[in-house]
């Protein structure tokens, strides 16, 4: 089974050893995900490119790792509202167990961060895996329409992630 894609969204100017360090985590036999995007720096001529777009789009979900100056960032906040726009999953990563590490604006307040362990970011993107195929499932529930002139019905598929498609090791 494949492993999950995650977009990694960092504070480039005083987390990128947090990146660093996750990546590594990855890299890991059974893991269970593998890096496929994370921040850069924003050009001149735009601060969200489109290429940044589509890679938060396609990935299967979204890590935030949040640092002492998470809220201060503007690319990470960028970013969140992009994962946000596109209903790509994400959660909030504690990135500094000895410092007060901040949400990037735009995070909800009911969302929490959770602990940098290899147990909790392993459930955590189980987790947001599941609820991802479930909303999936409501979803064909509600969309279930009969055919004009048969007594057949037809389910109109919502678009289904990459990883749905893909299969996982969370199944």
């Amino acid at each position: 089974m494949s492993n999950v894609h995650i977009f990694v969204s960092f504070d480039l100017e005083h987390d990128a050893d947090l990146y660093e360090l996750l990546l590594v985590q990855s890299q890991n036999t059974g893991s269970g995900f593998v890096v496929s995007g994370r921040s850069e720096r924003p050009t001149a001529a735009n601060s969200a490119s489109e290429k940044e777009r589509r890679r938060i789009r396609e990935a299967d979900q979204v890590i935030i790792i949040c640092g002492e100056h998470t809220e201060s960032s503007v690319p990470v906040s960028v970013e969140l509202g992009i994962a946000q726009q596109e209903e790509t999953p994400y959660f909030l990563l504690w990135g500094r167990r000895d410092l007060m590490c901040t949400k990037p604006v735009g995070a909800k307040p009911a969302e929490g961060m959770y602990s940098w362990t290899q147990q909790i970011l392993q459930d955590q993107i189980a987790y947001t895996i599941r609820k991802a195929r479930s909303d999936a499932t409501a979803e064909t529930l509600r969309s279930v329409r009969p055919k004009s002139g048969s007594s057949q019905s037809e389910v109109a598929r919502p678009r289904i992630d990459a990883i749905t498609a893909r299969g996982s090791r969370f199944q």
